[in-house]
């Protein structure tokens, strides 16, 4: 997974920090979000899946990569098969 983010559209919530503090912080000054790991572990995926959907302003993009979408399903569908 790679992590993107449109800085200049940031509202600075701080949502993504609260969803993912070990990719994601806010500057200082302005709190605008900072990545601070735009490859993150495999474990940490969910929350970076997370922290993006639930962005107000919605910037913050996600590129998975091989092997990676797959992983994605399953863990939905396992997600959605807890809840049922």
């Amino acid at each position: 997974m790679r992590v993107d983010v449109e800085s200049d559209k940031c509202i600075a919530s701080g949502v993504c920090v609260l969803a993912a503090p070990e990719v994601f912080d806010q500057n200082e000054d302005d709190g605008i979000v900072v990545v601070l790991d735009d490859r993150p572990a495999a474990e940490r995926h969910e929350a970076v899946r997370d922290a993006a959907m639930r962005c107000p302003a919605a910037v913050i993009q996600l590129r998975e990569e091989a092997g990676e979408a797959e992983e994605a399903e399953e863990a939905g569908e396992a997600g959605e098969a807890g809840r049922a």
